[in-house]
């Protein structure tokens, strides 16, 4: 059961740690500037971008972190969490009177763990 539980927090973790550094990269690349695409693109391009950053994750991690009778659980929670999680660091970041990207509210945050984790669900052994 601990082993379990220690793979779940390590899927989260991978999936947490992608959209971080892409939210670092985004940073990098100003995506807050004034010519903002429409959401519906931004939200495509967020979907675009977890689906390659889950296929680059099974190269440096091929296998299921997560046992095979949990990965429907994982599939559900670990999206909503990482989507928590960016909710967090936007609110950290308005906080400091930063900007918050699109990526640090809870939608777009979501759908890029989503997309990241059926990448995973799907091509991972």
């Amino acid at each position: 059961m601990l082993e379990a539980l220690l793979e779940i927090i390590g899927e989260l973790v991978v999936q947490g740690l992608a959209e971080v550094l892409a939210e670092i990269g985004l940073q990098a690349m100003g995506e807050d500037s004034q010519r903002r695409p429409h959401p519906f693109l931004a939200a495509i391009g967020y979907a675009c971008f977890g689906a390659i950053l889950g296929f680059g994750s099974l190269t440096v991690l091929p296998n299921n972190l997560v046992p095979e009778s949990l990965r429907l659980a994982n599939l559900i929670l670990t999206p909503l969490a990482v989507g928590a999680l960016m909710t967090a660091i936007g609110a950290w970041r308005a906080r400091r009177g930063q900007p918050v990207l699109r990526i640090d509210r809870f939608a777009y945050g979501y759908l890029f763990a989503l997309t990241f984790a059926l990448v995973r669900f799907k091509f991972a052994h």
